[in-house]
């Protein structure tokens, strides 16, 4: 099949076609305009190496994040980013492809910080690869890593390898009542002791934490902290958005703060994860006004699901930033064919 992408995409540069990439079609629904002829790669799947004892794992784009899982669950291991699975259709390509993490991200890293190396194919039609499918190979310039989060608009990702970690011994999960306010004062302190965090979430007064580690270590940091038990399969109605709070909102904005933030005191319903640090909205909003009170924040905000996209779905980039961009779309893909317009109107 490889052959095949690189003939179709030798033809559209040829032509000056644009290609619209698409896996499964989970993540349809983020980023702008979504246009081109459809180059589909959701059947280019398979693992092709996995090696439990050197945490290495490699895959087509086009393979399942289900089967990606259940292969590391029976070796007791896991993808440490948590990347959202949208209803079981998320693909590999399309995660590291958005470069979307899930409540574990700010305690293991994200999905940047696990890839070793990709395969992809180029505007020209060549089929490269970069970094490699092991730990310590991280000699030179890690163009690997340019890709995640680049929407497709860089290359065809063929395939991925992935840094794996082991499943902790032990999660429970607690829930506990109180402001807003006070929920991210204790996210941040806690965040600052020896408390084995894996994930935080605070919604409708309830802030909800997930500790994980050794039994022993997460039973007495339960014991310290208090609060209620509740199910870990609270974390799949986050991680997925699954959870009410995604699924009633027709409108959702991302937002990036310092986790210490104080509250941004908005009328739309929120949802708080990563001790603070992102932020979910749940309807529309001003942009121009929230963008401006979270960059003097030091933040960002994506408008990451909606019907109107008539404002920029990302936030606008500094001039030298764009130049940057602009750079390495030319290098990676001359004629522009891929994804154009998905990311920012270059």
């Amino acid at each position: 099949m490889i052959e095949q992408f690189s003939e179709t995409i030798r033809l559209a540069a040829e032509k000056n076609t644009a290609l619209r990439i698409r896996g499964d079609g989970s993540k349809d629904f983020y980023g702008q305009r979504f246009q081109g002829e459809l180059l589909d790669v959701g059947a280019y799947a398979g693992i092709v190496d996995y090696e439990p004892t050197e945490l290495v794992i490699t895959a087509r784009a086009g393979t399942r994040l289900n089967e990606i899982e259940k292969i590391l669950a029976d070796a007791g291991q896991m993808l440490a980013f948590e990347p959202p699975r949208f209803t079981g259709r998320g693909t590999l390509g399309g995660a590291i492809a958005t470069g979307l993490s899930g409540p574990r991200r700010p305690y293991t890293g994200a999905a940047r910080d696990f890839v070793l190396g990709v395969r992809l194919i180029d505007g020209r039609g060549d089929d490269l690869s970069f970094g490699g499918r092991v730990i310590k190979n991280v000699a030179g310039f890690d163009v690997s890593r340019f890709v995640v989060g680049a929407m497709g608009t860089l290359g065809l990702l063929t395939e991925v390898s992935l840094k794996t970690v082991p499943k902790p011994a032990a999660e429970t999960t607690l829930r506990f009542v109180m402001s807003e306010d006070q929920a991210i004062q204790k996210m941040n302190e806690w965040a600052s002791k020896a408390i084995p965090i894996s994930a935080t979430c605070y919604m409708g007064a309830e802030l909800t934490v997930r500790l994980s580690g050794a039994p022993s270590a997460v039973r007495a940091k339960q014991e310290m902290l208090g609060g209620e038990s509740i199910p870990e399969d609270f974390w799949n109605g986050i991680r997925d958005q699954t959870a009410d709070f995604f699924q009633h909102a027709d409108t959702l904005w991302r937002v990036s703060v310092p986790s210490t933030t104080p509250p941004l005191n908005l009328v739309q319903p929120q949802l708080i994860e990563w001790n603070g640090a992102l932020r979910w909205i749940a309807g529309p909003v001003n942009a121009t006004q929230l963008r401006s009170k979270v960059a003097a924040a030091g933040g960002h905000a994506t408008l990451f699901r909606a019907v109107d996209k008539s404002d920029a779905v990302f936030h606008p980039l500094s001039p030298a930033i764009a130049t940057l961009h602009k750079r390495l779309k030319a290098a990676m893909d001359p004629q522009g064919i891929f994804n154009p317009g998905r990311m920012y109107d270059f």
